[in-house]
C-alpha cells in the first residue's frame, strides 16, 4: 500500500480525487452485485452495502498490519470484476445494437439478474484460479544452448528464483517451501535475480530464515531488485549476507568445472544508481562462459557487447494476471521466456512470488531450472 500513501500523501484535494475515482470504479465494476441481490430478493441497500464495504477493504493496510491478505485478495477479485463487467458491456451493447439494426425484435431481452449472477460466479472462479497460480510456483524447464560451451560444463543447472516479493501477504511457509523444491532439485547454483524482499527488516527477519537452509554445489547468488531500496537497503543487504546468499554488487565470482570456467556475475538494481555491467565482468577470465544476472531485462543489449552469454533476469513479472499482461507487454519489449538478444541468450522469469494481489491469472509463478547445454 506504499503507492496509496505515496499518491495521497501531502494533498487533501488529491486524496479526495483518488478516493472518488476509486469508489466509481467499485461502484462500475460492483453493478452485478446490486443486480445480483435484486436476483435474489435482497433490498437494494445491501447490494450498496456491500460495494461499500469492499471499497474500503484495501485501505485497511494504512491502519493496520493484519489485513494485508483480505485487503489485497478485494482488489484481486475487483480486477478481475472490472473486466468481466466491460467485456459483458462490451458485448451487449453489440447485441442491442445488432438487433436494433437488423430489427430482430424476437430476439430475447437479456436477463439482468442472470447476467449478474454469472458474472459474480465467474470472477469469484478466476480470482480462484489466479490465487493458486500465485501461491504455487510451477516448474520451468529451460534448455539454453551456449556456443563453445566446455564439456565439462554440459547439463549444469542453474535455478533461479525472482520476484519472491516477502513481505506483508508472502511469509516464513512460502520461503520454506520454496527452499524445499529448490533443495530437491539439487542445483550446481541458485540464482536469486531481485525483489526477494518487500517490507520493513524488522517484520520480515523471521519470515527469511528459511532461505539460510538454500543448498547448491557452487553457492546461492543473489542481486538487487528496486524493492530491496524501498526498504533500507543498509539493513536489508548485511541481513540476507548473513543467511549465506552472495550478493553481486556489480562484481562476479569465477567458478572451475576441471579446466572449465563459469563466470556469474551480477548487477545491482538502476535505482541504487550504480548499476555497472562493464564493471561487474571486469577482469573475467575471456574464454570462460558468463552468466550476468540482472533484475532489469533492459541491460541485455550491454551485456552482448561484453561478451555474456546468459542473462538471468525478472522485474515484469510477465504482467502478473491478465488483462495486466496484455499492458506490460506493451511497456517491456519482453516479458517472460528465451529471448536472444545479439549472441547473449536473455531469460526473463515471471516471477517466483507476486506484488500486490495475490493473483497470477494466465501468468503463473514459476521457479525456473536452466540447464546449459552445448550449442
Amino acid at each position: 500500500m506504499r503507492t496509496i500513501r505515496a499518491i495521497t500523501a501531502g494533498s487533501p484535494t488529491r486524496a479526495v480525487l483518488v478516493a472518488a475515482v476509486w469508489f466509481a470504479a467499485f461502484m462500475y465494476a460492483g453493478r452485478p452485485i446490486l443486480a445480483g441481490a435484486a436476483a435474489v430478493g435482497l433490498p437494494a441497500a445491501a447490494g450498496w452495502l456491500a460495494i461499500v464495504v469492499l471499497s474500503v477493504i484495501p485501505a485497511l493496510p494504512l491502519f493496520t498490519r493484519r489485513a494485508h491478505f483480505t485487503s489485497y485478495t478485494v482488489v484481486a477479485i475487483f480486477s478481475t470484476l472490472l473486466v468481466l463487467v466491460f467485456v459483458s458491456d462490451v458485448l451487449r451493447g453489440v447485441y442491442f445494437f445488432l438487433r436494433w439494426a437488423i430489427s430482430a425484435r424476437s430476439w430475447p431481452l437479456p436477463d439482468p439478474g442472470a447476467i449478474a449472477l454469472t458474472i459474480l460466479a465467474a470472477a469469484a472462479a478466476l480470482s480462484f484460479v489466479g490465487l493458486l497460480q500465485a501461491i504455487y510456483p510451477r516448474l520451468q524447464h529451460v534448455k539454453v544452448a551456449i556456443d563453445e560451451l566446455p564439456a565439462e560444463l554440459e547439463g549444469y543447472r542453474i535455478v533461479q528464483l525472482s520476484d519472491v516479493h516477502v513481505g506483508p501477504t508472502i511469509r516464513r511457509r512460502f520461503v520454506q517451501s520454496l527452499v524445499d523444491r529448490t533443495n530437491a532439485l539439487d542445483p550446481d547454483l541458485v540464482a536469486i535475480t531481485g525483489d526477494l524482499v518487500d517490507g520493513p527488516l524488522d517484520d520480515l527477519r523471521d519470515e527469511v530464515q528459511p532461505l539460510r537452509g538454500l543448498r547448491a554445489r557452487d553457492g546461492v547468488f543473489f542481486v538487487t531488485g528496486n524493492h530491496e531500496y524501498y526498504w533500507q537497503p543498509g539493513e536489508w543487504l548485511p541481513a540476507l549476507e548473513s543467511l549465506d546468499l552472495i550478493l553481486l554488487r556489480n562484481a562476479h565470482r569465477v567458478i572451475r568445472r576441471g579446466s572449465a570456467q563459469l563466470v556469474v556475475a551480477g548487477v545491482t538494481d538502476p535505482v541504487g544508481r550504480d548499476t555497472d555491467p562493464a564493471r561487474a565482468v571486469a577482469g573475467a577470465p575471456p574464454s570462460a562462459t558468463k552468466v550476468l544476472l540482472s533484475h532489469r531485462p533492459h541491460i541485455a543489449k550491454a551485456a552482448d557487447t561484453l561478451g555474456v552469454h546468459l542473462q538471468l533476469s525478472g522485474h515484469t513479472h510477465g504482467g502478473q494476471f491478465f488483462p495486466w499482461n496484455l499492458v506490460s507487454s506493451r511497456v517491456h519489449p519482453a516479458t517472460t521466456g528465451l529471448h536472444r538478444v545479439g549472441r547473449t541468450w536473455l531469460y526473463i522469469n515471471r516471477g517466483t512470488g507476486y506484488w500486490g494481489p495475490p493473483s497470477r491469472l494466465y501468468v503463473g509463478s514459476e521457479i525456473t531450472v536452466i540447464q546449459l547445454t552445448r550449442a
